[in-house]
């Protein structure tokens, strides 16, 4: 390969051993397979408890939008509260370890742990 080709390369993401795409394929399929446990846990056979909601609200946004934002719900929203609170709790996690733990969340509910 030319230099002028790898400089291309390069400049475009593209590495010579492939890692770069490799990695893009791998998040692709991590995203199939993020939106799949989505599907998943409105299927599931028993209602997890509100502990468990709350883990999977919280990391599914963070694997979708990253970092919450925005004001906190009011007082009296109680539930609103939670769901702002577990989900700040996770701040600063990458979206792909979110993602990654939210699908073996649901693979757990479903096999019934």
């Amino acid at each position: 390969m030319s230099g002028s080709r790898i400089d291309a390369d390069r400049a475009q993401g593209r590495e010579s051993t492939g890692f770069a795409f490799e990695d893009r394929e791998m998040s692709a399929d991590l995203s199939t397979e993020f939106e799949q446990a989505a599907a998943d846990a409105k299927q599931l056979a028993q209602r997890p408890g509100n502990d468990t909601l709350l883990k999977l609200y919280a990391l599914y946004k963070q694997g979708a939008q990253g970092d919450v934002c925005g004001p906190k719900p009011g007082f009296f929203d109680f539930v609103g509260t939670a769901k702002y609170e577990a989900w700040a709790q996770l701040r600063g996690m990458r979206c792909e370890e979110a993602r990654q733990k939210y699908i073996e969340l649901v693979r757990k509910l479903e096999s019934g742990g």
